[in-house]
């Protein structure tokens, strides 16, 4: 496996829907670290469309600023949207800019469940359109390096996987995060990293087993999730009240594999074989959600429909582990 420099990606013409604390972060590295550009902003309050662009892009006047999220997927000088908004709103963004003939990147989570995903993806096949999650995680240089060691064998046997996503979040009533009907609780911003990874590596669990605590609205404030796959295990731990190191580690019978902090986030990682000392592989970047819109850019100019590294199937799969968590829990999303 070999990690594509997102500059040799070609240039695409972006549209952002919904201009949120994410979107920022798109909207910076995007034309920092590729050939391609953000042309215009949507928000369903015109006032902050234009905020985002004067704050966030430095007010480029070449950066359209539209006060719906219609006028944004209609543009014509728009090849590909990035849905931002936050998760429940993303089945209905996607499937508003594919009818529209808009390729799609939707944040992560794709949505707020299996069948809503499945949804997306068959108006997808229909228009035959362009449609990936944004788990960004998936297409940076550590991400290949792992995969590389494990298939090398340089782990030995992995049997067991262990990933924790924990943070110190805003806890009031009134907070997102705290909301059932936009998909709050930490499984779908937190959780949803390890479980991914895991999935990766792995694929779907033989089993899964949840515990976990509610908050006073509904919605899972913290939990174990253990999956089971024949003789291993992997496990993940996420929880939005505190916070912990976020790392992730690749348990095998040669060595153990650690991303010590934020494994998610482009990192350096430590290699420490069972009979000698750690080994410290380098594979930090600056950025890093561009390698994401770089795999959108190539497969758009291949002509696909959805990216090998970041298929249809795997988004599905991964949301019907989240789905069988919040089965377990008893966390229900309004309208789902």
């Amino acid at each position: 496996m070999t990690t594509l420099d997102p500059m040799d990606a070609p240039a695409i013409r972006w549209g952002i829907l919904g201009p949120g604390g994410i979107a920022k972060r798109f909207a910076r590295e995007i034309p920092r670290h590729t050939q391609s550009r953000v042309v215009a902003v949507g928000s369903r309050d015109p006032k902050r469309a234009e905020r985002f662009v004067a704050e966030t892009m430095a007010g480029d006047p070449t950066v359209v600023a539209h006060g719906s999220y219609e006028e944004l997927v209609a543009d014509g000088n728009v090849d590909a949207v990035y849905v931002a908004t936050p998760h429940a709103q993303h089945h209905d963004a996607a499937i508003m800019a594919l009818e529209a003939g808009k390729p799609v990147l939707v944040e992560k989570s794709f949505a707020l469940s299996a069948a809503q995903a499945e949804e997306v993806f068959q108006v997808a096949g229909r228009k035959r359109l362009f449609a990936m999650e944004a788990m960004w995680s998936r297409f940076l240089p550590h991400y290949t390096v792992m995969r590389e060691l494990i298939d090398g064998g340089e782990l030995g046997e992995v049997q067991a996987l262990i990933g924790c996503h924990a943070q110190s979040l805003n806890l009031s009533p009134s907070w997102r995060m705290m909301n059932p009907a936009l998909g709050g609780g930490a499984l779908l911003d937190l959780g949803i990293y390890p479980l991914s990874l895991i999935h990766w590596l792995w694929g779907t669990p033989d089993s899964l087993a949840a515990h976990g605590l509610l908050t006073s609205t509904g919605v899972d404030l913290r939990e174990t999730i253990t999956c089971r796959y024949e003789d291993r295990l992997a496990l993940a731990y996420t929880d939005m009240e505190v916070s912990a190191r976020n790392n992730f580690q690749i348990l095998g019978t040669k060595a153990r594999l650690e991303v010590a902090d934020w494994f998610y986030a482009p990192q350096d990682m430590t290699l420490t074989p069972l009979d000698g000392s750690p080994r410290v592989i380098h594979t930090s970047v600056p950025g890093g959600f561009q390698y994401e819109a770089a795999e959108v850019a190539r497969c758009l100019a291949a002509g696909l429909t959805e990216s090998e590294s970041m298929s249809w199937q795997s988004t599905v799969e991964v949301l019907r582990m989240t789905d069988e968590v919040r089965r377990q829990l008893g966390v229900v999303y309004p309208g789902e």
